[in-house]
């Protein structure tokens, strides 16, 4: 079985700021890229941060509406600095949360749901940009064919794998929606099936009528060994 990494679906050439780098630039350069976030880099191309639209929307929020009013929402000192800010340097979301290239899809995946971003900088071994992986591309993956998601799981996952005849089990695959259906050996390898199955590529979800042969889940009963009094 073979996953794709975070290096097969991550944009490599990446529109860049330099912390000096002034607002109505970086709008512009959102503008031409149809991008919504830009990483800002140190002179060695490392990540310092990372200004997105949300970045450069809350200058406008704290402006007064046309009668004067001041917005209702408070920033504490911090986001106020960064609203009044005039250059990437002010304006970015810092540190930056990174990837390495060769994560896999679901370790990506768990870093931007753990740290609640949208986006992650790809960093080499030293730390330099050589990326940026977004959750549109990380969905990427579930744009695979039916047929080739039950290709891998019959050839890799039942056969290589399990060592499974390829008449014992029958696949179908959905909208990537796997269904196995037929009887194996012992019964303690469905969910092992049902595991594997479930982490290759493009499978949204997994259900089964398996059955099976021996029931190798059950405690054996063990015959009570005779004791005998001595003479």
């Amino acid at each position: 079985m073979q996953h794709r990494s975070v290096k097969d679906v991550m944009t490599r050439e990446v529109v860049t700021a330099r912390p000096e780098t002034p607002f109505k630039e970086i709008v512009a350069l959102f503008h031409r890229n149809d991008i919504t976030a830009i990483p800002v880099l140190d002179a060695q191309g490392g990540p310092l941060g990372m200004v997105s639209e949300a970045d450069l929307l809350r200058k406008e929020a704290v402006l007064p509406d046309p009668e004067g009013r001041y917005p209702g929402r408070w920033l504490d000192a911090k986001d106020r600095a960064r609203a009044e800010a005039e250059t990437a340097g002010g304006l970015m979301t810092s540190p930056v949360i990174t990837a390495r290239a060769e994560w896999t899809i679901t370790e990506a995946a768990r870093a931007m749901d753990k740290h609640r971003v949208k986006r992650l900088a790809v960093v080499d071994e030293v730390g330099r940009l050589v990326g940026i992986v977004s959750r549109r591309d990380l969905l990427q993956v579930f744009l695979r064919h039916d047929a080739a998601i039950r290709e891998e799981i019959v050839h890799d996952v039942l056969g290589q794998t399990l060592w499974l005849a390829p008449e014992a089990v029958r696949v179908t695959v959905e909208d990537g929606v796997v269904t196995l259906a037929g009887r194996l050996p012992r019964r303690s390898l469905i969910p092992v099936a049902e595991r594997l199955c479930r982490a290759v590529d493009g499978v949204v979800a997994v259900h089964h009528t398996l059955d099976w042969t021996e029931d190798d889940t059950s405690p054996r009963l063990e015959h009570p060994r005779a004791y005998h009094a001595a003479p």
